[in-house]
């Protein structure tokens, strides 16, 4: 019922068509005649006021080629053929705004996710009081005392009133470690609160926050996307000039009006109308069985021309998740006992490092232990008695203050430890770090030797570990410590055009809508990336950025290839029918032909070569 409601003109049409093959085929062929011809001449019409208004607005399509096409299918008595063309024409509006929803629903996640409501202490100077009203985030004014509670995401920029608390900040900054503030520092809206519930008090009102700022700037970028012009409307005014010239001239040396129709009925639109339509939707269904999906046809011509590429840093050229890559146990202890210790205790942790912890021991096959008696020291670390022995993992000076022994470990770029004491005495160091993806150098070298001039990273990662990842897959342009705002400033500057960037997290959202092709890494990312993106990746890998540029420009070529293949075929055609050895009802059939060998032909963007890149297998 949606359906109908939403495309009435392919439904009507549908039934017209029905209509009429059934009067033709009770033998009243008449009736059906004056149906199809008042229905196109309605359509035409219809048509017409249309292509008035495009032209006012500076934009002539396919709409004058189509318009011709069905005057002349009546004209010659071909008003099957005149329904078949309005049925393209509907058809492909319905795809075309199929895909301009799919589109402009780039902010809804964004705004789902968006702090709505704030906790307002009603007593702000009675430290152990939670006493609170709940008002919209909109009413904070400016020096409110706001209770934020565990795991909440902060409605509103502030300082932070309690002793110290732990934050979640990658979807803001791309920093992949929780970041850890102290009474007095500043909290951004959009952070995620850790354990423990904390205090803050509002510094700025709810429009000059951070995260408001990130969805006005999505807004922002959405609006100052340049329309894309249709591949056959390119084609359209010339290919309509040749068509009535050759037309006009067969009438002009014959002298007889039908010559005229008989050469404009090879000229009909549906090579233009159907061959590029055919080949982007399968392009989008082929990228889509990969596993990326494309939001509408523009998008693919836009990947086939790409010169230009940036990638975020946490999770687009790394995992996103910090891995366990050394274990240092101190004198005595062996390395499996201290891992199975610490993955113990961090079963009680919901620290980001306590995961990959954890993950470490279950791939070394270690049997965790239970604890009766743990607990969190918010921003700090997890004591847990384990075996009768006491464990503590975290940060060196909490380890240090409960084990004197400590010795502090030499990290690299891009590394983090976890300090572990047993029973009171240093028991080792564990060390982890967020790793560049093991596809990400082939993916950057694949798009500098297929013609993308430039290739940068933007984030807003400490610098030394950006250009520590940065070498590592093979990227000499890095800029770092970036917020949403400066990331879309680099990428506005960027030549040469078109330009495609590829991230996650809600700090990307603004950066992937103002790109001329965003491309969002979303098996994992944050939805709001995915919806302001015009490309999302769905399977957590980096070779599907490699297969949605390849498959754009298979695409592109199956596309061009089938309309000139369309348009050659016709203007031969049209150019035997000026002799007048073909009338008007071959020639409706000849074109049908002509139609059927640009349609299988476009239907070949389902397939195309590999790329010769293989996505990792999933841990």
């Amino acid at each position: 019922m949606c359906f109908v409601r939403r495309y009435p003109v392919i439904i009507i049409t549908v039934v017209v068509l029905a209509g009429v093959l059934a009067l033709h085929m009770v033998g009243i062929p008449a009736i059906g005649r004056w149906i199809a011809t008042a229905y196109v001449g309605a359509f035409v019409v219809w048509t017409l006021v249309g292509m008035v208004r495009d032209v006012l607005r500076g934009h002539v399509g396919l709409d004058i080629l189509a318009v011709v096409a069905m005057v002349a299918t009546l004209a010659v008595g071909e008003y099957i053929a005149a329904l078949i063309i309005v049925l393209m024409l509907a058809g492909g509006e319905a795809l075309e705004q199929f895909a301009g929803r799919r589109a402009k629903r780039d902010l809804s996640a964004l705004l789902d996710r968006s702090p709505r409501i704030a906790h307002v202490l009603v007593h702000p100077l009675a430290p152990d009081s939670e006493e609170v009203r709940d008002v919209a985030v909109d009413d904070v004014a400016v020096g409110d005392a706001l209770l934020v509670r565990p795991a909440e995401i902060v409605p509103i920029d502030g300082v932070l009133l309690s002793a110290s608390g732990e934050f979640d900040e990658s979807s803001l900054t791309g920093e992949s470690m929780p970041v850890a503030r102290e009474a007095g520092g500043e909290v951004l809206s959009g952070a995620i609160n850790g354990a423990r519930a904390v205090r803050i008090r509002a510094l700025r009102s709810s429009a000059d926050s951070q995260y408001q700022q990130i969805v006005a700037l999505v807004h922002e970028a959405e609006e100052s996307h340049a329309p894309v012009v249709r591949l056959a409307d390119r084609f359209a005014i010339p290919f309509t000039a040749v068509a009535l010239v050759l037309a006009g001239a067969a009438w002009a040396i014959s002298g007889d009006s039908t010559r005229f129709a008989e050469v404009l009925v090879l000229a009909t639109p549906c090579p233009l109308l159907i061959a590029a339509p055919v080949a982007f939707l399968g392009g989008l269904s082929r990228a889509a069985k990969t596993g990326v999906i494309m939001k509408g046809g523009a998008v693919i011509e836009q990947l086939a021309r790409v010169r230009s590429a940036a990638f975020d840093k946490t999770g687009t050229l790394t995992q996103g998740r910090p891995d366990l890559v050394d274990v240092r146990p101190a004198t005595g202890i062996d390395a499996d006992e201290l891992l199975m210790l610490a993955a113990s205790a961090e079963q009680y942790s919901s620290h980001v490092l306590a995961e990959g912890i954890r993950r470490a021991a279950a791939e070394r096959r270690l049997e965790l232990r239970r604890s009766d008696d743990a607990s969190e020291v918010a921003t700090n670390g997890v004591v847990a008695v384990i075996d009768g022995r006491t464990v503590v993992v975290g940060k060196p000076a909490f380890v240090a203050s409960l084990a004197a022994d400590t010795v502090r470990a030499t990290l690299g770029t891009g590394e983090a430890a976890a300090y572990v004491a047993i029973d009171g005495r240093f028991g080792g160091v564990l060390i982890l770090a967020d790793a560049p993806r093991p596809e990400a150098t082939s993916v950057v070298s694949w798009l500098r030797s297929h013609g993308i001039e430039r290739i940068m990273m933007l984030t807003g990662d400490a610098r030394s570990t950006a250009e520590s990842v940065a070498r590592e897959v093979g990227i000499d342009d890095v800029h770092a410590e970036l917020l949403p705002p400066e990331k879309v400033g680099l990428a506005a500057d960027l030549r040469p055009r078109p330009m495609m960037m590829v991230g996650d997290g809600v700090n990307d959202a603004p950066v992937l809508a103002a790109a001329d092709i965003g491309v969002a890494m979303g098996a994992r990312g944050a939805t709001a990336a995915g919806d302001a993106a015009d490309v999302v990746i769905l399977v957590d890998s980096l070779t599907k950025v490699v297969d949605a540029v390849a498959i754009g420009r298979h695409t592109l070529r199956v596309a061009l290839t089938a309309i000139w293949i369309g348009i050659g075929l016709s203007v031969g055609l049209m150019l035997i029918a000026m002799t007048g050895i073909i009338p008007a009802v071959a020639g409706a059939l000849v074109q049908e032909a002509v139609d059927l060998a640009t349609i299988l032909y476009a239907l070949r963007a389902l397939g195309g070569p590999a790329t010769g890149l293989v996505a990792p297998r999933a841990s």
